[in-house]
């Protein structure tokens, strides 16, 4: 009878730990998935996209894709804080880690909470989730998917048959003056046909005093020529400070198609002030060092870096994007609180191998973009009662206009 209670409570200890490891293990998963992804994709792509994928793609350091199944979240939280204090402890995922990506120390973020990795975790889930499954052999592309690179032949069909338009176009326009001539030929009187034979440049000395001498068309002629070069004239009066196309050569070749293009990274990483600074700020050769000290170092413009470090010297870089002084501009008040992607101002900086001035960046260029963009009020209660007395007149969303963007002490202090 003892024997069999004993059994019945140690049953019973045992199903209550087990439920509450279960309940343990539930809290934990909710803990992670319960994190913003939207927060964890801002975190990583400022942060991490440099080194790391979201999915197994190698860059300089692993694919993270499941790595909330590969790692406990508190060993993640402790790796993320300082990866060299957990190398050094002889944590021995740690160090072959280390041993296996050529020894790279891996940048501490010890700023960053444990919510904000959980969140961060939680995106490089969704992005595993998100990923299309390969298609079988054979299979057809989903509905939908894009055409894989070089299947273009209906864009290539287009550029044909324009071509062939054109070309049957310039026939017709030939065809037409063949026949006009034809027809003038046919139609010459014979007191006609000999004054054809009068040279052709005597006749045209002859017919041009006879303009000449015409008052109208004298009038004419500089009437156009003043307008000429009156429209000259406002046309460079309001090109003088306008550097559109503007792409200078830089001391250091480098290749924003290649870093912020096929490795996406983040232009936070290098223009560290872009969302919390008035100016994005010039990378210093330090945070090229974070990647190039392992990475090429071999080349002859990573080279260029060594020597400016060595000498403790700034490397020259040459501005592109430069307003007056007479104008004030605040980066972070575009990016961080209107929420305005790089693109809007810089145009595809990703595509560009060598960056330009893409905009004008003129007044009347500012001017438009205030009186046509929304002010980005979602989550931000500052603009609350804005909104509600806006919304009492107006039908259309609230405008950076409505709320002084366009009153002169905005941009002229």
């Amino acid at each position: 009878m003892f024997c069999n209670k004993t059994i019945m409570i140690t049953m019973k200890r045992l199903k209550i730990v087990a439920l509450m490891a279960v309940l343990g293990f539930f809290a934990s998963v909710v803990s992670v998935k319960a994190q913003d992804p939207a927060e964890g994709e801002q975190i990583f792509k400022n942060n991490c996209t440099s080194c790391h994928a979201a999915t197994d793609e190698v860059v300089i350091g692993p694919g993270l894709k499941g790595i909330g199944q590969r790692r406990p979240i508190d060993w993640l939280v402790k790796w993320v804080h300082n990866p060299q204090a957990v190398i050094a402890s002889g944590d021995k995922y740690a160090v072959d880690l280390f041993n296996k990506y050529n020894k790279t120390q891996m940048s501490a973020f010890p700023s960053l909470s444990e919510g904000q990795i959980k969140s961060v975790v939680a995106y490089i889930d969704a992005q595993a989730a998100a990923a299309p499954a390969p298609a079988a052999d054979g299979a057809a592309p989903a509905a939908g998917a894009a055409p894989a690179e070089g299947s273009s032949n209906g864009g290539m069909m287009q550029y044909i048959m324009v071509a062939l338009l054109l070309i049957m176009v310039l026939v017709l326009i030939a065809l037409l003056s063949i026949v006009s001539s034809l027809s003038k030929l046919a139609s010459i009187s014979p007191d006609a046909a000999e004054a054809q034979n009068v040279p052709l440049l005597k006749r045209l000395a002859e017919n041009g005093k006879k303009l000449a001498a015409n008052s109208a068309f004298k009038t004419g002629a500089a009437l156009l020529i003043t307008l000429l070069i009156g429209k000259a004239t406002i046309d460079a009066a309001y090109g003088v400070g306008i550097h559109q196309g503007y792409a200078p050569e830089q001391p250091i070749q480098f290749s924003h198609k290649l870093h912020a293009g096929q490795y996406q990274i983040n232009c936070n990483y290098c223009h560290t002030g872009v969302y919390k600074g008035k100016g994005a700020n010039i990378p210093s050769a330090n945070i090229c060092m974070n990647c190039h000290n392992s990475i090429k170092r071999e080349s002859p413009e990573i080279q260029k870096i060594y020597r400016s470090l060595e000498k403790d010297e700034p490397i020259q870089w040459v501005r592109v994007h430069n307003l007056p002084d007479l104008a004030y501009f605040n980066h972070s008040q575009h990016t961080n609180v209107g929420g305005l992607e790089c693109s809007n101002c810089h145009g595809d900086i990703a595509k560009m191998e060598v960056v330009q001035q893409r905009s004008t960046l003129t007044m009347g260029w500012c001017i438009d973009c205030h009186r046509k963009t929304d002010v980005n009020t979602k989550g931000n209660a500052y603009y609350d009662k804005l909104v509600e007395l806006h919304s009492k007149d107006h039908k259309e969303p609230l405008k950076v206009q409505n709320i002084g963007g366009l009153e002169c002490s905005k941009c002229h202090y």
